[in-house]
């Protein structure tokens, strides 16, 4: 099947794709501000999309963003038009099975992730856990204690085998994630108990 890439518009920056992308708000202030790259926005549920999509479309002078798609689809099957096509790749503040997946290495997740991505790609992905605001939801998906000794230990040599290599992991401080253009960093800032881990790859 034709890659997706060799259709898109010149952008001469790379295409940018956010997974779990919600109602776009990162996809849209990114697209905003680096006009030269292309971005992608992917969520499993097709009722947030459909606002961003909507202004997307409009004339520039109007909000509209030339730069712009929103796709729905899961993460357990993402189009085969977009094997290869990630320069750049997001997923933050994942919840239910996608938060499952990164936080403990599903290997088919993490297979999907690197047939997307262009070698090269980075992989940002940030997750945030309040351990007593979430618990049931850390009890019903299983997840681990995401120290630095658990990401580095068990977690990376899963997304080794995928074809990851580390770059960065760290714990990230509330006044830089509160700072994400993402509806769930406005949601979430204030909560000081809230621990969200930075992990950066790349694909090799």
């Amino acid at each position: 099947m034709k890659s997706l890439k060799g259709s898109l518009p010149r952008t001469g920056e790379g295409i940018v794709i956010d997974i779990g992308t919600g109602d776009g708000r990162f996809v849209s202030a990114m697209a905003r501000a680096t006009p030269n790259k292309f971005f992608i926005g992917i969520d499993a549920n097709v009722k947030p999309l459909e606002k961003p999509s909507m202004k997307a479309t409009r004339k520039p002078n109007k909000g509209g963003l030339a730069n712009v798609m929103f796709v729905q689809a899961a993460i357990e099957f993402l189009p085969e038009e977009f094997t290869g096509v990630a320069d750049e790749i997001h997923i933050h503040f994942p919840w239910g099975s996608l938060l499952q997946a990164v936080a403990k290495g599903d290997d088919k997740i993490l297979s999907e992730l690197r047939r997307i991505a262009a070698p090269e790609c980075m992989l940002e992905v940030v997750i945030g856990i309040d351990p007593e605001r979430d618990k049931s939801e850390i009890e019903r998906l299983g997840l681990p204690d995401l120290s630095g000794q658990y990401i580095l230990t068990k977690l990376l040599p899963n997304y080794l085998q995928a074809g990851f290599e580390f770059v960065e992991t760290r714990q990230m401080e509330s006044t830089e994630w509160s700072q994400l253009e993402t509806s769930w960093a406005r949601k979430l800032s204030g909560r000081s108990t809230r621990f969200v881990r930075y992990i950066v790859l790349r694909a090799v």
